[in-house]
């Protein structure tokens, strides 16, 4: 048989297959009635087949007016409600209420079985949909029971046409005024080539937003190759089964309406799940079906993923999860850090009106008690609140089943929280002395009674060993999530921006003077931080670096119109008074450019500034809960944060971030992501780096750019080795921790508990040499960081590690600080006067994170360091030049034309056969030697035409190290392509 390569090749193998294959019916034009957007056919043969008394009373069957009066009544209710409500809550017209759909029915239930089959399924091709007869016919509707709920444009890539084509007839072809295309007449608009899939849920013209809606391929965007050999076959094969139809219409699409809390205004939005999403709930939904209570599951999705939504969906569906008949579980909490997230979920819920009356929020031990006693099915929690909530259970709950969400794992699930959250439910009894310590290991050990179900973009190692799945590789027992939806699948697929594309460091360069005559010895190390941060803390260099950023705001960001003129940018800080500092140099130069904007501070607590208490609130002028609604106003622009809003900040007009704060691994990811929210103006991001080098953030971002697999699990026996070491000591004895445990449970107060750890304390005052007590105390406390972790996991408890534990915590506290802060760089800072800074920003570059398909991160490591840090002594003097070595300045004769030159250094260096062949075949350290050999070759032959920059190469580490760094990093490729570019320096 020939293969049908013309357009309609596809649309013709799709409705063929639902004919065939799906059961439904066949439409013709004939069938539908344009005005009322309905196939008036299949409409009245459902209502004629389930409710015919229904249609007698309303005469609708013996008059056309009755007729035109019901399709009126029907038309106004579904552009009142929407198609989605109107088919899961029936049609009221006096007198009668009308069933339009009959839900999928529970196992046991036959009658329910017999309606739900008098469904009817259907699909019409090249329906002419409008009056006007110029219109062209859209390829394809799917009906339930004459109701169109979905469309379809099909376009063949051997016709030479693609899924750009089909979202373009929509667009441009498909007016939204016509009443099959009006906002929630349809459930989705799907655009179809043979590769890939784009949904949308409110056809507005050229502003319609499409989304994908294809599986991923290698953890991106598209879809893997299909073993029918149509890449798109999941959607008719798959999506339009009439079970998976029907759950989608039941359970996932749904009108939300958002209040606008400023305006009160109220806006509808109609949401269709993404496949990941539908993806992730259902195949949860049928593990737990299998292995019932008890598991744990690792969800990895990226900011950008919906989260909320799959959340939401996730805990709407386990409640109604049976096995033999019977609910799992008896009430599901959602757990969450944020309150923005809570919101949200409580917001969306409430489009499923089903679930109203199973849902409640509980603020304090009080309202969960209640809501569990009177069967709340989902109940919704703040992280800060859960724990002290949980201590208000009755001893009731500890029977029942329950679900636990978890958003954001790695900070809802660990040290203390964790263990009251599980003591609370789980089984526990009160007898002797040795139940209650089985009593505690029972609180910190995952729970027989609940299924957990952890979502994170950024999985730990502990989370990752605590909920991961364990599997056999290279003879290690590795833990990987249970599902992803990767960061590189998000930004490839639009939904978040990739913030690392337009990435610039700033280089500062000093000048530090002695102030002192002698010339005493300080700490090399310590010395050489204390005066970095003294510098980058400096009132003056922060008043130099506050106008770099400004300049660089209101010409690059404001000037260019990014986000469409309405661009925010976030300064991040180390500390609340370098961000006091830098609100009121960045508030000052603000007025000083004649500009009408502000800046706005956050921080927690208070800070004494200047001999004044100062808060946020005082700073601002405004109350602390007000910040995120300011900022999204005129004249608000730029937000100063010290430790606050550098996670779970949602706001899509963040554009340029200032960093001049050191950040690493999950917490630079978490920082430098608050600029990723897509909005339909934004473009692209800038982040001027102050403080960290690029080779930490590309570092960071790798870890979770992919799927994150744990490398190996925490050895348990780590904890014998630790116990044996620490008991070397001789600090205490068996006599003391069995006597101090005893007396802690049984309630003993202070006077009781404190002369037995005092007489251990007194051992190790003065039995220990400085180096014993060092390791006592880092051993001692690597045993409580370890074993805290492993008794949740592990399946087993012991008794002795608890009572170690218990010990440990009460007695570490009481020992006298160790040695390691005696500071040899103490009064450094006394000694010496800034006398010049100066900053520069580097080459702007794009951060390529590399594409493999799992990043691996090591487990919990249970030991601590050894020993002593021998300081290294110097001469002030000497720290002062070899700073100033590092960080001099260059007095350039002609800059712009040094800075032309230096562009052309990374293509000219890439050109290098030796560098290329290194890159491919050998290792980066390797690569980076011939890189270097490259480069002097390079800079040699720019000796007859820049003398100046041979001479700074030549003479200057610093800038000698600048320049390999920069040229290394931005040629560097593991294909050995050569670079072709150009840097902005």
């Amino acid at each position: 048989m020939v293969s049908n390569a013309k357009e309609d090749g596809l649309e013709t193998i799709i409705v063929n297959y639902l004919q065939h294959n799906n059961g439904y019916e066949l439409g013709v034009n004939i069938d539908y009635n344009k005005e009322y957007a309905v196939d008036e056919t299949r409409l009245f043969k459902f209502l004629k087949e389930t409710q015919p008394e229904k249609l007698q009373i309303l005469g609708v069957l013996s008059s056309d007016l009755n007729k035109v009066k019901f399709l009126n009544k029907l038309h106004d209710k579904i552009a009142k409600d929407g198609i989605i409500n109107v088919l899961r809550n029936g049609f009221k017209i006096y007198p009668v209420n009308l069933d339009l759909y009959y839900l999928t029915p529970s196992e046991e239930n036959s009658k329910a079985a017999e309606l739900y089959s008098k469904n009817i399924f259907s699909v019409t091709r090249q329906l002419k949909y409008s009056r006007d007869s110029t219109k062209f016919a859209i390829d394809c509707v799917i009906f339930v029971n004459g109701l169109p709920i979905i469309t379809c444009e099909f376009k063949n890539n051997l016709t030479k046409q693609n899924l750009g084509d089909a979202v373009y007839r929509y667009k441009i072809d498909r007016n939204p005024k016509e009443t099959l295309f009006g906002f929630g007449r349809c459930m989705v608009h799907f655009a179809v080539d043979d590769n890939e899939i784009k949904m949308c849920t409110k056809l507005n013209g050229k502003k319609s937003l499409f989304s994908p809606f294809n599986k991923g391929y290698n953890n991106g965007a598209g879809n893997p190759l299909s073993p029918n050999g149509i890449k798109t076959d999941y959607l008719w094969e798959k999506i339009l089964r009439k079970n998976e139809l029907s759950n989608i219409i039941e359970n996932y699409a749904q009108i939300i309406e958002e209040k606008d809390e400023e305006t009160k205004k109220i806006s509808r939005k109609q949401v269709f799940p993404r496949f990941h999403q539908l993806s992730v709930v259902e195949s949860i939904l049928n593990d737990v079906e299998n292995k019932g209570i008890g598991e744990k599951y690792l969800i990895q999705h990226s900011v950008g993923s919906g989260k909320s939504n799959s959340i939401v969906w996730l805990a709407h569906k386990l409640v109604d999860v049976k096995i033999s008949g019977k609910n799992i579980f008896d009430s599901v909490i959602i757990v969450t850090d944020r309150i923005n997230l809570d919101k949200q979920i409580k917001n969306t819920i409430k489009g499923f009106v089903q679930m109203r009356n199973t849902v409640g929020h509980a603020d304090n031990a009080g309202d969960l008690r209640r809501l569990l006693e009177n069967g709340k099915k989902i109940i919704i929690t703040t992280v800060h609140k859960f724990p002290y909530i949980l201590n208000g259970i009755g001893n009731d709950h500890r029977k029942s089943n329950f679900g636990i969400i978890i958003d954001e794992a790695h900070s809802s699930q660990s040290g203390n929280m964790s263990a009251k959250m599980n003591m609370t439910l789980s089984e526990i009894y009160d007898e002797s002395d040795e139940d209650k310590i089985l009593k505690i290991l029972e609180g910190h050990k995952m729970l027989s009674n609940a299924s957990y179900f952890a979502f994170t973009a950024t999985p730990k190692n502990k989370t990752l060993e605590m909920f991961g799945i364990p599997y056999k590789d290279e003879g290690k027992i590795k833990h990987r999530p249970f599902h992803v939806y990767t960061m590189k699948q998000a930004i490839e697929e639009g939904f978040i921006i990739d913030v690392l594309k337009n990435y610039t460091t700033i280089s500062s360069y000093y000048k530090l003077v002695k102030n002192i005559e002698n010339d005493p010895l300080f700490d090399k190390k310590k010395t050489q931080n204390k005066l970095r941060k003294y510098v980058e803390s400096n009132e003056k260099a922060i008043e130099l670096k506050a106008e770099i950023m400004i300049d660089h705001f209101l010409n690059q960001v404001i000037g260019k119109g990014k986000v469409g003129g309405k661009a925010r940018a976030m300064v991040v800080t180390g500390s609340k008074e370098k961000a006091i500092k830098y609100y009121y140099a960045i508030s000052k130069y603000l007025v000083k450019r004649k500009t009408p904007y502000k800046a706005i501070i956050a921080f927690s607590g208070e800070y004494e500034f200047g001999g004044e208490k100062l808060t946020e609130s005082s700073i601002n002028g405004f109350p602390s809960n007000e910040i995120e609604k300011k900022l999204r106003h005129y004249p608000y622009r730029i937000l100063i944060v010290a430790n606050k809003f550098q996670t779970g900040y949602d706001e899509p007009l963040l554009h340029t971030m200032y960093v001049d704060k050191v950040i690493t691994n999950i917490n630079a990811v978490q920082t430098l992501s608050r600029l990723n929210r897509a909005h339909p103006q934004k473009h692209d991001t800038f982040i001027w780096d102050f403080a960290n080098d690029i080779n930490t953030i590309k570092e960071a971002f790798s870890k979770y750019y992919q799927t994150t697999i744990l490398s190996d699990e925490t050895d348990p026996s780590k904890l014998n080795e630790l116990r044996r070491e620490i008991k070397k000591y001789e600090v205490f004895s068996d006599y003391h921790v069995k006597t101090i445990v005893y007396l802690y449970l049984n309630g003993a107060g202070k006077e009781k508990l404190d002369p037995l750890l005092d007489v251990c304390v007194k051992t190790y005052k003065e039995d220990l040499d400085e180096e014993g007590q060092v390791n006592f105390r880092s051993k001692a406390k690597a045993f409580i960081r370890t074993y805290g972790f492993l008794a949740s996991i592990l399946p087993y408890g012991n008794a002795e590690w608890e009572k170690l534990s218990i010990f440990l915590n009460m007695l570490i506290p009481k020992l006298p600080a160790d040695d390691k802060e005696k500071d040899d760089s103490k009064g450094i800072l006394e000694s010496i006067d800034l006398d010049s800074y100066r900053a520069e920003a580097q080459a702007t570059i794009s951060i390529v994170l590399e594409d493999k398909e799992s990043y691996e991160i090591n487990p919990v490591v249970a030991s601590n360091r050894k020993g002593i840090r021998e300081p290294k002594l110097d001469l002030i003097s000497n720290r002062l030049s070899n700073f100033h070595d590092l960080f001099g300045s260059i007095p350039w004769e002609n800059e712009d034309r040094v800075k032309r030159q230096i562009a052309k250094i990374p293509e000219m260096v890439a050109k290098d056969k030796d560098y290329q062949n290194a890159m491919k075949n050998s290792d980066k350290q390797n690569a980076k030697i011939e890189s270097q050999k490259a480069l002097n070759k390079v800079m040699i032959s720019l000796m007859t035409y820049n003398m100046e920059i041979f001479k700074q190469f030549n003479d200057n580490s610093s800038f000698n190290q600048w320049l390999s760094d920069m040229v290394f990093n931005v040629t560097y490729n593991t294909k050995g392509k050569v670079y072709t570019g150009t840097v902005t320096i």
